[in-house]
């Protein structure tokens, strides 16, 4: 669904800024296909106006015609803060595809971008494209990445760069933001036009309940409490959980200086620029709810047309608390399956803890612990398995084990079978810093290789891929503090 409201309050006709010298970075065909391009036998588009399509430079190509492309306002809380209006500053909404809206992002300028220049660079596009697919192919929500296309402008951030646009793909790119900024103008019409658009094209079984308003925010409170308890189980972090980059679809959204764990630390800051760390890994589920809390107060106006003022409120905080619970039941869950349990007990919240504790305590490897786990035979002798190596207390690790596979024991577990569902659920590739790192490195120097290269490999992060065994391995001590921030 196209942004179906109009009018400059809320959006604005906007022409991307075509770049010199296009050219192909990168392509993803699942996403081609998602969005019904056609691809030829090397699977890259049948049509080559799709080139300068993606690049900003016309609006043609494969039949399709994007006659109104758009960007829009919103406002939000940037790191706990009122930021007042922002919006669609270096991003612009071409329009529909086979029920996907495309947008191109460091297409140029837009009304919303203050004193931005609407650029994008090639560094931060290849991260953005690479994490979207990865995160697609882990199962968890996320808006996809079609394209980055490059070009030698140069761009200055910290540095001078070269410019690059990246085509991203939602069903929606609507954010907690847009109806922030509808609610702080106290334009309740504005605010009820968006609402409604959203539950007819994206939540339609709101229609059905007493109150759709308080309906709508409940479901996009249980969708953004199950994306968190997905992050934290495959430990990712977005690193920047402003309201106005959270999806009302429940979709990971707006990447930029976000970070898979390598060494675990519950309280790892993967956004250098985020000194306090308001948006470290272990916060990220109350940072989450907290930003529910903005979008409850910006639909008061809206639940309070089916009943008065105190009544929306009191409803609204009830809802509200339903995130903890939604979000606990999920985690406990995964990471259940990450253990291999197959059945609940009492003490699983307990030994899953300790176990992350004793992780933290030593800096284990997150992704590899748990997929190594999965090897562990039942019937192992505790002084034999290998992973007690990893941790500083062996005595507390050894102690972990022991009561681990008795637990094991007390639901008849299978080894065979529970490597196989664990390997399901414990990925063994994870678009690591120092990989993505690499990959630009070189593309910097126009060898692209490597970006595609990853790109397959991530598309199958479950799979063992033995020829690709280094990519799975937690960086050397000397490339272990990569630095990212905003502007990444």
């Amino acid at each position: 669904m196209a942004f179906t409201l109009s009018g400059d309050d809320v959006c604005q006709t906007t022409l991307p800024t075509p770049v010199p010298d296009p050219y192909w970075v990168a392509f993803s065909p699942s996403s081609a296909k998602l969005a019904g391009i056609p691809l030829d036998e090397n699977e890259w588009p049948t049509d080559k106006a799709w080139l300068e399509v993606l690049s900003g430079n016309q609006l043609n190509a494969g039949g399709h015609h994007f006659s109104n492309p758009i960007a829009t306002a919103y406002s939000g809380h940037q790191f706990g803060v009122w930021a007042g209006q922002l919006g669609d500053g270096r991003a612009i909404l071409l329009g529909d595809i086979a029920g996907q809206e495309l947008q191109l992002k460091g297409a140029g300028k837009t009304r919303f971008s203050r004193m931005g220049d609407g650029r994008a660079v090639l560094r931060s596009s290849i991260r953005e494209f690479l994490c979207s697919e990865a995160m697609h192919a882990l199962g968890i929500p996320t808006t996809r990445a079609l394209s980055i296309i490059g070009s030698d402008l140069p761009v200055r951030r910290e540095t001078m760069e070269t410019a690059a646009v990246c085509a991203r793909l939602a069903p929606s790119f609507i954010r907690v933001g847009h109806f922030e900024h509808f609610a702080s103008l106290q334009n309740h019409a504005r605010l009820k036009e968006l609402a409604d658009s959203l539950i007819q094209a994206h939540y339609p079984e709101c229609l059905q309940a007493e109150n759709p308003y308080l309906d709508l925010f409940k479901k996009i409170c249980e969708r953004n409490a199950k994306l968190v308890a997905q992050w934290q189980a495959v430990g990712f972090c977005h690193g920047v959980l402003n309201s106005d980059n959270i999806s009302v679809l429940g979709l990971t959204i707006d990447y930029g200086p976000f970070g898979f764990l390598d060494h675990f630390q519950i309280d790892h800051i993967c956004n250098h620029s985020d000194q306090g760390g308001r948006y470290a890994y272990h916060r990220q589920p109350q940072i989450m709810h907290w930003n529910m809390a903005c979008l409850a107060s910006a639909m008061i106006p809206l639940v309070e047309l089916g009943c008065d003022e105190k009544e929306a409120q009191d409803q609204l905080r009830k809802a509200l608390e339903e995130f903890p619970i939604i979000y606990a039941h999920t985690w406990q869950s995964l990471f259940r399956k990450k253990l291999g349990f197959t059945v609940e007990e009492d003490g699983d919240i307990t030994l899953i803890e300790r176990l992350l504790q004793a992780m933290h305590d030593s800096k284990v490897d997150f992704t590899s612990f748990f997929r190594r786990l999965g090897e562990l035979k039942i019937d192992a002798l505790i002084n034999q398995i290998s992973l007690r190596n990893d941790f500083v207390d062996r005595d507390a690790i050894e102690q972990w084990f022991s009561e681990y596979l008795a637990r094991l024991k007390r639901e008849g577990s299978n080894d065979l079978s529970r490597q196989i569902s664990m390997n399901q659920v414990n990925p063994k590739y994870v678009l690591r810093n120092h990989l993505a790192q690499e990959a630009i490195e070189l593309a910097q120097k126009k060898d692209f290789s490597e970006v595609a290269k990853l790109l397959n490999i991530l598309s199958r992060p479950f799979d063992e891929q033995l020829e690709h065994e280094a990519y799975a391995l937690a960086p050397p001590p000397n490339i272990d503090s990569i630095e990212v921030s905003c502007s990444s």
